[in-house]
């Protein structure tokens, strides 16, 4: 009898460790990490991620270095994870030319890509902003290209889709997309693209969409896989020269599958059922607030200016260009009794903004900023969470750049429920091969 499957996880880009929450609630096990700011001398993610989840197999240092570094001894896992920065993805070298991939400044996609050559975990889950489908302007969707045409040379099949929390109940309108890599060598089983994206894959399963009128097209699948919608060179180097060239627009829509170097994507549209959470319930909860928050009477014609609609002639500083500047008006304050706008770095601070939230303060009725414990809520981590010595922009600035716990939650049972029956038939096959080997 084969041993219960490990579930063991090891995480890239750990930040303060949203991506740890989610999975270790779902059932996954964090045995290795890797969070490391290159700006800055202070590691206050890398710090707090210590505070909450212990020291032991974490790593505070650049990732590049120590996936190459033979003394790193990185532990086997199941299932690679990382919210990794959307960077400039392009290989500067063609395959024949080069020791493997080689990204144009070392971008941190290509450290990915080398810990999964090293490791070959049977599982992935990467995430990023949705701008990775269009990137770059020049090539529409080649940078997403390159990462799927770096999966299948790897052996992987891939399936993706592109989340907004709140259309499945969580209190934020945060929207990005995550990927999920599943090694083509275990389980044996056949991928069907379009089951897979809208019934039996793990972001359907996990995340559910409509499959209204769906069915004639499903039926025709389990007969003949449907043309692809998508070629991609299983060299990335040539998808880096030519993908996307003369597209206006990305080929990738918000939902997709890859298998060998075979691409089929739709547009889905989001199903939920559930009670959808708001953001005047995590104020609700707000029971102090300092009065740096409030906004001053003599700084609302600022605020008010920044957030309205504006067209209004301005001059380029560098070429003395005149031109005319448009944008549309936001919402002043933000409304209480919809989920919150995404999230930004730039959140924290006294500074006017354009993209900071403003909410009328229940208690006062003044107007005032988030506070960090209601940017922590609104993403899922439990309040107080960055509160380990950084200060309030700095702790604004940690939840710019995390993700809703929640969503990464569902994923990880998704995950889950797929991973054990392959890791068990995985393991009896090897150890069937194991006593094969012995008798001959």
């Amino acid at each position: 009898m084969p041993d219960k499957p490990q579930m063991r996880v090891a995480e890239l880009f750990a930040g303060v460790g949203g991506f740890r929450l989610g999975l270790e609630r779902s059932g996954w096990k964090v045995i290795w990490s890797n969070q490391w700011e290159p700006s800055t001398k202070a590691q206050h993610a890398s710090d707090c991620y210590v505070d909450h989840f212990g020291s032991d197999g974490h790593v505070c240092d650049d990732i590049a270095k120590v996936v190459r570094d033979p003394s790193a001894q990185i532990p086997d896992f199941e299932l690679l994870v990382g919210g990794f920065p959307c960077q400039d993805y392009s290989v500067a070298k063609p395959l024949s030319q080069a020791a493997g991939i080689e990204g144009k400044k070392g971008v941190l996609w290509w450290s990915i890509y080398d810990l999964l050559d090293l490791k070959r975990p049977p599982f992935v889950l990467l995430e990023n902003v949705d701008r990775l489908l269009k990137s770059p302007a020049s090539q529409r969707g080649r940078d997403f290209a390159i990462i799927l045409s770096c999966l299948a040379q790897l052996g992987y099949c891939a399936e993706w889709r592109v989340v907004n929390a709140a259309d499945y109940g969580f209190p934020q309108r945060r929207r990005r997309v995550f990927l999920f890599a599943h090694r083509l060598d275990y389980c044996g089983f056949q991928w069907r693209p379009l089951d897979r994206m809208y019934e039996s894959g793990v972001m359907a399963r996990a995340l559910r969409v409509s499959a209204a009128g769906l069915k004639p097209r499903l039926l025709a699948e389990k007969e003949r896989i449907p043309e692809h919608d998508i070629p991609l060179s299983p060299n990335p180097y040539d998808v880096s020269e030519r993908f996307g060239i003369g597209n206006k627009v990305s080929p990738f829509k918000n939902a997709g599958v890859m298998i060998e170097g075979r691409v089929w994507t739709e547009q889905v549209t989001p199903v939920f059922t559930g009670r959808k959470h708001l953001l005047a319930e995590v104020v609700a909860r707000t029971e102090l607030v300092p009065e740096q928050y409030f906004v001053s009477p003599e700084r609302l014609a600022t605020w008010a200016y920044l957030k309205g609609a504006k067209s209004e002639p301005r001059v380029d500083k560098k070429t003395g260009h005149e031109y005319n500047y448009a944008e549309g008006g936001m919402a002043f304050p933000d409304p209480l009794n919809r989920p919150a706008r995404t999230i930004l770095t730039g959140e924290g601070g006294t500074s006017a903004s354009r993209f900071k939230h403003i909410i009328e303060d229940p208690g006062t009725g003044r107007l005032r900023r988030l506070v960090p414990e209601e940017l922590e809520e609104l993403n899922g981590f439990p309040r107080g969470w960055t509160a380990s010595g950084m200060s309030d922009g700095r702790r604004a600035f940690m939840m710019g750049n995390a993700l809703v716990v929640g969503v990464v939650e569902r994923i990880g049972r998704a995950i889950m429920e797929e991973a054990i029956p392959c890791l068990e038939e995985r393991a009896k096959h090897d150890g069937q091969q194991a006593g094969t080997d012995t008798r001959a």
